[in-house]
């Protein structure tokens, strides 16, 4: 079952569908601050920049953070910002992913001083408070899959893995395997790493009280994430949701099948008529 949080001043809500095939480009969650900024004012123009400034940063580093303030703005003006990619994308598509990200920060929070959107590949945040380089450790989404027995071999590899991840290896992106389970986390870099590993400790020791005995789960505070499944991060899917494709492959299949009938009644109705015309 989908869990959500509502935390000020962000409203976070997830999504119950995808918003692009790509696995990059998966919606997680966004939220927006309930402030608005005037049309037409300064701080319209240092969100512009800002934006443009994550996504132009994106073609050549998987981090950036950046302060803007245009000239003529005041110091309420001042727009702070950052995005981060999974640690694993090429540029190319950590550029592609920012890009997306920042274009659907611009549907789902319009006019807000500040909002964030996580995507599978990447994370964007912008706010009119300065967030830059302060943790985070405030849970922000987490959701759970199915159930399993606790006896299950699999909670004994996802607790390997967990702790793989969150044993201050020094690394901001860390994947790791176990058997059949996969897990990755990752922290923003604008933390050190000792708050790093703070922050994925904090967020392993939720994931696993939180979700308890399941097949996998995710756990996404303020400013890093721990993820685990049976079947590899890339791979999960509700119970629903498949159920959902089958009944669609079904109706897919039996509209063609119908679609194909038609027409050769149609054939044999037509080399019928043309006979009996002889």
């Amino acid at each position: 079952m989908l869990q959500k949080s509502i935390l000020l001043p962000f409203f976070i809500f997830p999504l119950f569908f995808y918003l692009s095939s790509s696995a990059t480009d998966d919606f997680i969650y966004g939220g927006c601050s309930q402030p608005r900024y005037t049309l037409g004012s300064p701080y319209e123009s240092n969100v512009n920049s800002l934006l443009a400034s994550l996504v132009n940063a994106a073609s050549f580093a998987s981090f950036n953070n950046f302060k803007i303030s245009v000239p003529g703005s005041a110091q309420s003006d001042i727009v702070y910002g950052l995005f981060q990619c999974r640690g694993d994308l090429s540029t190319s598509n950590c550029r592609d992913c920012v890009a997306h990200a920042v274009s659907r920060l611009g549907i789902i929070c319009p006019e807000s001083t500040g909002g964030a959107i996580q995507l599978d590949g990447c994370f964007v945040k912008y706010d009119s408070a300065s967030f830059l380089g302060v943790e985070d450790k405030t849970e922000v989404f987490k959701k759970c899959g199915s159930s399993i027995p606790y006896n299950s071999d699999i909670l004994t590899r996802r607790d390997a893995v967990l702790a793989y991840m969150t044993s201050g290896n020094g690394q901001y992106f860390r994947v790791g395997g176990s058997g059949s389970v996969q897990g990755v986390a990752q922290c923003v870099q604008d933390l050190s790493l000792s708050e790093c590993q703070d922050c994925l400790t904090a967020a392993s020791e939720r994931l696993k009280s939180d979700c308890g005995a399941t097949a996998w789960g995710d756990m996404f505070l303020g400013k890093c994430y721990v993820r685990y499944s049976e079947h590899g991060f890339h791979s999960r899917s509700d119970n629903d949701d498949g159920d959902v494709d089958k009944t669609l492959a079904i109706i897919i299949g039996i509209i063609a099948g119908v679609a194909v009938l038609i027409v050769f009644l149609s054939m044999l109705s037509r080399l019928c008529d043309r006979k009996g015309g002889k």
